[in-house]
């Protein structure tokens, strides 16, 4: 599961546990409690961090508990329902009234991975972990939202190519140089110390948060437009 704690303005949410931090109704549910939470206790100067506790950031969706419907069909309605869960915890992401920092101290695949990069800066492990988008190699379709993201949050199409078409699995110091994360660091511990750092930096300018999660949405159009998001023009100078 996960849990929240507030260190100064510092909101950290981590997936607890030594599993693979798998989504299932249940999970997501949790998470999004706690998002909407971090939402009402913002304040000007806040960040999020999220992390995990173990091998794995997130290793996706929880597929035995798909497989577990005991046929075919209602594993594909069971996929198809967390899928659709999901995309109001992208949504909440895109929509929070501050600065978003993912520690990736471990493996983000598939929807691991989507989680990550729908924060606004990457921090990742260079000695453990990859990010892998397992879609292709285990013969699933990707959703329309998870598309957005990737065309909008990697410039770069070859990248995006590689992780939807190949299943590549990049490593943190390929990540950083390919421009996928913000930096890469040695161990869990420089993760985490370097995702604090930043956050802090981030929270210390202080900006109106509404501000800051409508300018979000702008840059990210294609993905706000399919997760629903409407947009509001703010006009607040600072004389």
């Amino acid at each position: 599961m996960c849990t929240l704690e507030k260190r100064g303005n510092l909101f950290i949410l981590t997936f607890t546990g030594e599993d693979q931090h798998r989504f299932n109704p249940n999970v997501i549910g949790s998470l999004l409690s706690l998002l909407s939470q971090v939402k009402a206790e913002a304040t000007r100067g806040s960040a999020l961090i999220t992390q995990a506790q173990g091998k794995f950031f997130s290793n996706g969706f929880d597929l035995d508990w798909a497989q577990a419907a005991g046929s075919e069909q209602g594993a594909a309605e069971r996929l198809h329902h967390m899928v659709d869960l999901f995309k109001p915890v992208i949504a909440a992401l895109l929509s929070l009234p501050m600065p978003t920092v993912a520690a990736i101290t471990g493996h983000a695949a598939a929807v691991g991975f989507v989680l990550a990069l729908s924060h606004d800066y990457l921090i990742m492990r260079k000695d453990r972990g990859v990010l892998y988008m397992s879609e292709v190699d285990i013969a699933l379709t990707i959703p329309d939202y998870f598309n957005a993201l990737f065309r909008e949050k990697i410039g770069d199409a070859s990248v995006r190519r590689d992780f939807l078409l190949r299943g590549l699995k990049m490593k943190g110091d390929e990540a950083e140089k390919r421009g996928v994360v913000e930096a890469a660091y040695g161990g869990e511990a420089e993760v985490k110390q370097a995702s604090v750092h930043l956050a802090e930096n981030l929270g210390k300018r202080k900006w109106h948060g509404e501000v800051y999660a409508e300018i979000r949405k702008g840059l990210y159009p294609q993905l706000s437009a399919i997760l629903g998001l409407t947009h509001k023009a703010y006009t607040i100078a600072r004389l």
